[in-house]
């Protein structure tokens, strides 16, 4: 692989510490999730930053082909992505991914096919392919 970008952030003190990117336009303090046994409060989580990249890169990756394809994308297309934490049965714990995606007054079939086409091409996709469970559902 070609490396275009390389992101970097640094984490301290885990699910109750903070979180910042090299360039500081990411500086966020982290929370647990009182359904994970934290006591929730002011701050993020990793599952929100996950869901916050792949609903953010699955758009782009469908305007992208939207582009390819000459298709229309509506402009107030929407993706919202829910990740969901839980255990794996082998002591450990899972991820599950859930893709709503929004393209009010377009075409069924050509949104179908831009979002098929995008979940082959958006790199958060590629990297969770067989690896995780992603469901993608219009809305």
């Amino acid at each position: 692989m070609q490396v275009l970008y390389t992101a970097q952030s640094h984490a301290t003190g885990g699910r109750d510490g903070r979180v910042a990117s090299s360039d500081s336009a990411l500086d966020v303090a982290l929370a647990t999730p009182k359904q994970l046994g934290g006591a929730g409060g002011v701050g993020t989580n990793p599952e929100q930053l996950f869901a916050a990249g792949y609903a953010a890169c699955f758009l782009s990756a469908m305007k992208f082909v939207a582009g390819a394809l000459k298709t229309p994308l509506p402009q107030d297309a929407a993706v919202t992505a829910q990740v969901d934490i839980g255990p794996n049965g082998s002591g450990g714990f899972g991820l599950a991914v859930r893709l709503q995606v929004s393209t009010p007054g377009m075409d069924a079939a050509a949104a179908a096919a831009v979002v098929a086409k995008a979940h082959e091409v958006c790199p958060y996709s590629n990297a969770t392919r067989g690896n995780i469970e992603v469901a993608i559902s219009a809305v």
